[in-house]
């Protein structure tokens, strides 16, 4: 007889439902319409990967895979490619990217024959399609030429682009508009009252650190030629206040 505990991973959606009922939950969670909709599976067969499949020596007893059953790495040939280009241009990751898709297909709705796309903003992923579309539609084109094609294609329009907003600027202006501070001038003016803050601090500590050092005297010590030894010549100090310190009420600070 099959023991169901083996199986009690294939029963959480029942005795969650359960839990709903009773009251014990007091709302679904988050996966309780995706596992009803879409059950686990109750196969326990392990299908060996294909990859492990197209071996051409038999494995023996002694030589088996010790990772046969482990989960395969999902790899794309975009992935490579997105992590060449923001490599080598880092401050694209900092413009704001659209993420939600409609129907989880818009990528069939581009046409790459071309780097500008109606509805969709250029960015990275716009080069990486790109240079996917010339290497398939031209295979003896190697990687390294179809990015560089790919890239200057995206140079070109990010300058038209710049160029656009400049002339919209002027116009704006020309038309009575303005505009506040950009973002690298309120950057500029932030650090600029860091600076000056750090520079006041600076000031202040060493001014303190002078006036610490101008209340206490160093304690010369000379030598006597007497048998008690070395004698300290302790001179009268001033005060903050300019007031006469007597020696035996001075503090002693050596820095």
């Amino acid at each position: 007889m099959i023991n169901l505990r083996r199986f009690r991973s294939l029963r959480v959606h029942q005795n969650a439902s359960q839990m709903l009922e009773a009251g014990r939950l007091q709302e679904e969670p988050a996966w309780y319409r995706i596992v009803g909709s879409i059950p686990p599976t109750t196969s326990l067969v392990r299908i060996i990967p294909p990859q492990l499949k197209e071996r051409k020596k038999p494995w023996t007893k002694n030589h088996r895979p010790s990772r046969m059953y482990m989960p395969q790495k999902i790899e794309y040939p975009e992935d490579k490619l997105r992590t060449q280009f923001y490599r080598d241009h880092p401050w694209e990751l900092a413009r704001p990217r659209v993420l939600v898709e409609n129907d989880g297909k818009d990528y069939l709705k581009y046409d790459w024959s071309k780097m500008p796309q109606k509805g969709k903003p250029l960015d990275g992923e716009s080069v990486v399609q790109r240079q996917l579309w010339l290497r398939g539609k031209y295979p003896e084109m190697s990687a390294e030429k179809a990015y560089d094609m790919a890239r200057k294609e995206f140079y070109d329009l990010r300058l038209q682009e710049d160029i656009e907003r400049r002339i919209a600027v002027e116009e704006a202006r020309a038309c009575g508009a303005t505009f506040g501070k950009t973002y690298l001038e309120l950057g500029i003016e932030m650090e600029e009252k860091y600076l000056e803050q750090w520079r006041k601090d600076t000031i202040a500590f060493i001014l303190r650190r002078r006036q610490r050092q101008s209340t206490f005297k160093v304690i010369e010590f000379t030598s006597a030629s007497t048998e008690e030894g070395f004698i300290p010549a302790i001179e009268a100090e001033e005060g903050e206040g300019g007031e006469t310190i007597e020696p035996e009420k001075a503090a002693v600070a050596i820095p």
